[in-house]
């Protein structure tokens, strides 16, 4: 009887440990509907941006949190953050981010669907969890891409003013940002400085926990927390501001005014050939690879 019953607790434990994995096929679902739009998801396709937009706030919704949007205009256009939000409604937040919009006339599989997608996987994983100890803020971005990038138009600009103009406390931030794209030849990743290569090899078959110096305890903890939790290979990279691809994502904004802030990322153009070119589809993308990094995400994020 007690075998009957050790067997019994240990496949409960193991369906839910499954429950809790994230949903390849969900991933791959959210990033075809990004990729789908009528025309590519840019400021030039309000349309377009708001379709996606429209998704997304649905997705979190259904999800189980509690949608918001934030919207604010450029050159007499509307623009729109969607917000979602899990745990208490007080007390240090820490936010989760991605942006929706794409660079020119391209589909955008990886950057950066594959950075959406994960933010709502983890949206639907979080949805389940219980007794969350801190506020989460999932935001999706708008007008990351150029021509707004590195100006006050960036939603996560106007997202990372608002909070600090409200004097809410931030715990820090994760920009997810191209999470999708792995290559496990050799000399498939590049760095911004030739001799990185010794220390971090030549396979593009890992994630980045990327940082800037003086960045804080929240960027430490989260880094070593992350790596110890994934399942895939993770490296984790500090550096000074000013080095080339440190600060190339919504992050930076955060940093701007004052709050610790990392980026996650597969690295993007350093080894993805076909960052910001029509040839970012969702064929070239590995959904396993983007699952196991969402579900590392889970096990920080809902943890103490």
């Amino acid at each position: 009887m007690k075998r009957l019953l050790l067997a019994g607790a240990l496949l409960t434990a193991g369906l839910s440990a499954v429950a809790q994995s994230a949903d390849t096929t969900r991933l791959r679902g959210h990033i075809v509907a990004l990729t789908s739009t009528p025309e590519p998801r840019n400021y030039l396709h309000e349309a377009s941006l708001n379709q996606a937009a429209d998704y997304i706030r649905a997705e979190l919704g259904a999800a189980g949190a509690r949608p918001t949007e934030q919207p604010y205009e450029v050159k007499g256009r509307t623009y729109r953050n969607i917000l979602g939000h899990f745990g208490p409604e007080d007390g240090p937040r820490l936010i989760i981010g991605a942006h929706y919009d794409v660079c020119g006339e391209q589909p955008g599989a990886d950057d950066n669907g594959s950075g959406v997608a994960a933010l709502l996987e983890l949206a639907r994983l979080l949805g389940r969890q219980k007794g969350l100890l801190y506020r989460i803020d999932m935001v999706a971005y708008t007008l990351e891409e150029p021509p707004f990038f590195r100006t006050p138009h960036m939603g996560s600009y106007v997202h990372a003013q608002s909070l600090r103009q409200a004097g809410v406390p931030v715990r820090g931030m994760v920009a997810l940002e191209t999470l999708g794209y792995f290559d496990d030849r050799k000399h498939t990743q590049r760095y911004p400085v030739g001799l990185l290569k010794w220390v971090y090899g030549t396979r593009g078959n890992y994630l980045t926990v990327a940082q800037k110096f003086g960045n804080g305890r929240f960027g430490r903890q989260f880094a070593r927390r992350y790596r110890a939790a994934a399942a895939l290979p993770v490296k984790r990279f500090k550096a000074p501001a000013w080095l080339p691809g440190i600060d190339f994502s919504d992050h930076l904004n955060y940093w701007h005014f004052g709050f610790p802030a990392v980026l996650l990322t597969d690295t993007a153009f350093y080894r993805n050939q076909h960052y910001h070119e029509p040839t970012d589809t969702l064929a070239r993308l590995d959904m396993r690879r983007l699952g196991l990094a969402v579900d590392a995400l889970l096990a920080v994020v809902a943890g103490p």
